[in-house]
């Protein structure tokens, strides 16, 4: 379009250009903008530093991860479990101490009862100047149902920040027992150290160093077939060698003797790990490349 077409406000049309560049100047309305191809991981970069992996492993789930900033993850979650476990603990052992004192207190209480029954059947002379039991008993109700009228007068009365004696009081919060499985932060099932596998990408040209290498776009071959890897092509991971070769040499190479062709070991389905693409600037593959932000919006 150009620039006589974008200015032009003499059409009878609304068109999309403009629609978006009111959108952008009121901030009213939902913006859904697509994500360019710097907006998405390589796949060969770590999903927790974003980086390219100086010494990546994977996962069963196909996620690769730099090994220093996953153990440094696992061993995070591991001191966070034991810290929550700890208060755990310290709250499960002060509500058996309250307990017990309650227990104790109930006991207390049921023989301080039993010990005023015990004196009262003692008889004792009648003095015609004391008070009869049924008076008392009318001066106790009176005081009894004048404190429960006050008492639920200040429940009624709203909680003040400013007078102290209607402050609300902090309640403790109860703790769960928590969860002693670290789970990966991609997937979000258990992950354990002894399920990572180190993966050995083939470079492009073994005698350029590995700055050379970042700086390069195309980094990493295939280990049989030679072919250039990147995000649009589908990859995968053999367990025993832990070599980088494409899902087409998987199929029609590997699949038919099942034989890593780098160590030789016979191999299974799970040992044919599928690595997690980030994507490319045209197509999704299996990442959603939609950013969408929410505004308010006006109504009528």
């Amino acid at each position: 379009m150009t620039r006589h077409g974008k200015n032009c406000t003499a059409g009878a049309v609304y068109t999309y250009y403009e629609k978006k560049k009111d959108t952008a100047a009121s901030g009213y309305g939902t913006q859904t903008v697509r994500l360019s191809k710097d907006a998405v991981k390589d796949f060969d970069c770590c999903c927790l530093s974003l980086q390219p992996c100086k010494d990546p492993v994977v996962t069963s789930d196909g996620y690769i991860y730099e090994k220093e900033a996953i153990l440094e993850y696992i061993l995070h979650q591991k001191r966070e479990i034991a810290r929550q476990m700890k208060t755990y603990e310290k709250q499960k052992n002060e509500k058996k101490n309250e307990m017990e004192e309650l227990n104790k207190a109930a006991k207390e209480s049921k023989m301080k009862v039993f010990l005023e029954k015990e004196m009262s059947i003692i008889s004792k002379p009648l003095n015609p100047f004391t008070r009869k039991a049924g008076e008392n008993n009318g001066a106790a109700a009176e005081a009894s149902t004048s404190s429960q009228q006050n008492g639920e007068d200040k429940n009624k009365q709203l909680p003040s920040f400013w007078i102290p004696s209607l402050t609300p009081e902090a309640k403790s919060t109860l703790v769960k027992k928590p969860d002693k499985t670290v789970y990966c932060p991609m997937s979000g099932k258990p992950l354990k150290m002894k399920d990572l596998v180190s993966v050995k990408f083939t470079p492009v040209d073994d005698k350029v160093d590995r700055v050379g290498l970042i700086n390069r776009q195309d980094r990493y071959v295939c280990a049989v077939t030679r072919d250039m890897l990147g995000n649009s092509v589908p990859c995968a991971v053999l367990r025993p060698s832990g070599a980088v070769v494409t899902m087409e040499c998987v199929e029609k190479l590997i699949k038919k003797d099942m034989t890593d062709p780098i160590s030789g070991d016979k191999l299974t389905e799970k040992d044919i790990i599928v690595l997690q693409r980030g994507g490319t600037g045209f197509s999704g593959s299996g990442v959603q490349l939609q950013a969408k932000e929410a505004r308010p919006v006006m109504q009528a």
